[in-house]
C-alpha cells in the first residue's frame, strides 16, 4: 500500500533503513549471492545513474509478488484451504511495485536501449522466478527480502545525490502526487523518500514469509 505521509520526517521515522537478515541457511546463501550477482551488474551497468537503474529494477520488482500471488492462488483453489492473507499482500506489493515504475518511467525517460534491457530482463527474470516459487518458495521470498534490502540502499544513495545537488530535485510527477497523496510543490527527494519506505514494507514482509515458512515445517 502507498503511503499518504505529507511528512518526510514521518515517513522515515516509521521504517528501519539498515536492517540486514544474515544468512543462515544453504538457502539463504543462495538468495543473498544471487541478490549481489544482480547488484553486481546493475551497478556496472548504470553507475550513479538511478533514475534509469530505477526503471529496470522496478520492472523486475513488480515481478514476485504477481508470481507470488498467482501460484498461491492456484495452491488455495487446489488444497481447498485458506491463503492466510498473503495473496491479497502479494498482490498489492505487484501493484506498488508498478506504480514505482511508472512514476520512474516519467522522471527517467528511458531510451530505447533501456526500453529493450526492461523486456528482456523481464522475461527472463519471470520465467526464474516462477520456477524458484514453484519449487522453492521459501528461497523466492529470501531473494525478495534481500533485493528489497538493496533497493533500500539503492534509494538512499540516490536522496544523497539529490541533497548534495548532484542530481536536480525536480518536481514530482503527478501520477507520483496522486498516488502518494503528496502536495502540490512535492519534489523528487518526496518521490524518493515515499518510494523507500514501501521498499521497506516489501523487505520486512518477505523476509517474515520465510519466518512463517520455517515455523510451519518445524511444527
Amino acid at each position: 500500500m502507498p503511503h499518504t505521509t505529507s511528512s518526510a520526517k514521518d515517513i522515515d521515522a516509521d521504517h528501519d533503513l539498515v536492517v540486514h537478515i544474515a544468512p543462515e541457511s544453504i538457502s539463504d546463501h543462495v538468495a543473498y549471492r544471487f541478490t549481489r550477482l544482480l547488484r553486481f551488474f546493475a551497478d556496472t551497468f548504470f553507475r550513479k545513474r538511478y533514475g534509469h537503474r530505477a526503471v529496470v529494477l522496478e520492472t523486475v520488482a513488480g515481478v514476485p509478488g504477481m508470481v507470488g500471488g498467482m501460484a498461491l492462488h492456484l495452491k488455495s483453489l487446489r488444497s481447498m484451504r485458506d491463503d492466510e492473507g498473503w495473496i491479497r499482500t502479494l498482490l498489492d506489493e505487484a501493484e506498488n511495485e508498478r506504480m514505482h515504475l511508472m512514476t520512474f518511467i516519467e522522471i527517467a525517460q528511458p531510451n530505447w536501449l533501456e526500453r529493450f534491457v526492461i523486456i528482456l530482463t523481464q522475461g527472463v527474470f519471470f520465467n526464474f522466478y516462477f520456477l524458484l516459487y514453484l519449487f522453492a518458495p521459501r528461497t523466492a521470498h529470501r531473494v525478495v527480502g534481500y533485493f528489497e534490502e538493496e533497493a533500500v540502499y539503492s534509494y538512499t544513495e540516490y536522496l544523497k545525490e539529490v541533497d548534495a545537488g548532484r542530481l536536480e530535485n525536480t518536481p514530482a510527477p503527478q501520477i507520483a502526487i496522486d498516488y502518494w497523496d503528496l502536495p502540490e510543490d512535492a519534489r523528487l527527494r518526496d518521490v524518493i523518500i515515499a518510494v523507500r519506505a514501501d521498499e521497506c514494507e516489501h523487505r520486512d514482509v518477505n523476509h517474515s514469509f520465510v519466518k512463517q515458512i520455517d515455523t510451519r515445517r518445524t511444527a
